[in-house]
């Protein structure tokens, strides 16, 4: 399996995706696809015919429900969804992190906390101990998840927010 990473969407987050997954070392060619970007290799509904080229492939939507269709699809279509985590986040030895979730830099992701598929937790943000991120959610630059929390499914915590679940 060829270790070649395919970005779905090029805009401000498909950026922090690429430079996150740069930063991971772990690629050997990192491109995108978008309908509207010059950086980008093809457009988005063509992505099944890079699965022999690209193993990996990672949804750099903000919007929450679109990506969780774009990880249902790239799933269905057989790629591989890792879960990238920038060298400078803190992640618990306990914590679990899914597949197809980002983690920014300089995030804190401690005890016994799981985050679900396909979330977003952006730059500086701190998820306390035994608190469950559900799937596709979006943890804004800064918020904290207080201990204990449960955020739902599809769920936008804004930045600088302070989240005790109410």
């Amino acid at each position: 399996m060829n270790k070649n990473l395919l970005i779905i969407g090029a805009g401000g987050h498909g950026r922090v995706v690429k430079e996150t997954a740069e930063a991971m070392g772990c690629f050997e060619k990192i491109n995108f696809l978008d309908d509207n970007s010059e950086i980008a290799i093809g457009k988005c509904k063509d992505f099944k015919q890079y699965i022999n080229e690209y193993s990996y492939a990672f949804v750099a939507f903000g919007n929450n429900e679109l990506r969780m269709k774009w990880i249902e699809n790239l799933f269905e279509a057989g790629f591989n969804l890792p879960a990238l985590i920038h060298p400078t986040a803190y992640i618990s030895p306990s914590a679990r992190i899914v597949e197809g979730t980002i983690i920014c830099a300089k995030a804190v992701i401690n005890t016994n906390v799981v985050i679900e598929k396909g979330c977003i937790i952006s730059i500086g943000v701190l998820v306390d101990h035994d608190s469950v991120v559900g799937e596709c959610s979006h943890i804004n630059t800064g918020a904290i998840v207080k201990a204990g929390c449960k955020v739902d499914k599809l769920k936008k915590v804004d930045a600088g927010v302070v989240y005790s679940g109410e």
